[in-house]
């Protein structure tokens, strides 16, 4: 019986933490509720870095009544100072009896620290209920924390036959308007968007999340240019109050264009390397080193496909509408050499699929 109710509190601590989606990063979302004879009496989650985290804001609401309570926490509570004090401490301090946490934080400077710190303190300390529920919600921290790099996913609008766009580079539009609508909710979920040049120059697109579940998310919008070719006059630049604008180039980038660009306000990154290719390797180290936790690729096709070769994504996301566009000069999601053979070939895992209208809706990691 104390299993499922152990299991009943935490799934309504996870409901707390989702609150988060979008908000806490580069930190993970955590939920929490202190409990007291079957009576729910404090209740938080962590709303953003910087703000207290999730157990202190339940135990500041439960005050004097944390007291011989049960504390059900979706995340081992910290041991260390960073941007908050310790959560330990205050777990500690407030009197519970029991603490019950869903799974252990990968972060080094916490893991099992958190547990032991409690159960020294006298605390009954159980771990694991729904512990798989965190690492599909925290999958973004869970990456970010022990590489230091973001986690990648791949998002893409396809044909049956896998197609991006035809052969005159066609693309407006292959999903329907509400499977639009769902990847602009799905991008406030995300740290920052990831384009190459070409889905810029061809498309001038305005990379903002425009859904009413978000309506002051700001993310970064990151745009790789190897030889700074991005206009002045881009559509994307004059959106820098919905989030920074990183544009990557090489070293070898004129040093008039990325002085133009800055003065638009853009964050020119140059990274070692020559001509249009970027080393996305040494991409991805640059984004760790900012913070950024998740990253949202959209394209286009070469992007896609560099990510792809170089084994660098987490995740992919199709939206597959049932058309057939064919065409051998047709944008692939997938083109270079391709594989040899087939146990060459890149296998998702994880596979679910879910409809919107016609389309259909993959998701699979990798």
């Amino acid at each position: 019986m104390n299993e499922l109710k152990d299991a009943g509190y935490m799934q309504m601590a996870y409901g707390l933490a989702e609150k988060a989606l979008g908000q806490a990063s580069p930190n993970p979302y955590v939920g929490a509720l202190v409990v007291k004879n079957g009576i729910i009496v404090g209740h938080g989650y962590h709303e953003g870095a910087g703000r207290p985290h999730a157990e202190i804001v339940a135990l500041k609401r439960a005050g004097a009544r944390a007291r011989r309570a049960t504390l059900y926490v979706t995340l081992e509570p910290c041991v260390h100072w960073g941007r908050t004090p310790p959560c330990a401490d205050a777990v500690r301090s407030a009197g519970l009896s029991r603490v019950v946490v869903s799974a252990l934080d990968p972060n080094p400077l916490v893991f099992r620290k958190g547990v032991r710190r409690m159960r020294a303190d006298g605390l009954d300390v159980s771990v694991g209920v729904l512990a798989e529920r965190n690492r599909r919600l925290n999958e973004f921290y869970l990456k970010y924390i022990t590489r230091k790099i973001p986690f990648v996913t791949l998002k893409a609008a396809v044909s049956l036959d896998g197609k991006m766009a035809t052969r005159t580079f066609d693309s407006h539009w292959i999903s329907s308007g509400e499977t639009r609508e769902y990847i602009h909710c799905l991008r406030g979920e995300y740290d920052a968007l990831l384009v190459g040049l070409n889905t810029v120059l061809r498309d001038d697109p305005l990379l903002t999340v425009r859904h009413s579940n978000w309506p002051n998310k700001h993310m970064t919008r990151i745009v790789l240019d190897g030889e700074l070719k991005l206009s002045p006059q881009s559509r994307l630049l004059a959106t820098l109050s919905r989030g920074r604008i990183v544009v990557i180039a090489n070293r070898d980038a004129p040093p008039a264009k990325k002085e133009a660009l800055t003065k638009k306000g853009v964050e020119v990154v140059t990274l070692p390397g020559r001509g249009p290719r970027l080393d996305l390797g040494r991409v991805l180290d640059e984004l760790g080193r900012r913070e950024i936790a998740s990253v949202l690729v959209e394209g286009g096709g070469r992007t896609i496909t560099s990510f792809l070769d170089g084994k660098l994504a987490d995740k992919v996301l199709l939206t597959i509408s049932p058309r057939l566009i064919g065409g051998t000069d047709a944008v692939s999601i997938h083109g270079g050499r391709g594989a040899a053979s087939l146990k060459d070939a890149l296998s998702l895992k994880t596979v679910s699929t879910f409809r919107i209208g016609e389309d259909t809706v993959l998701e699979g990691y990798f």
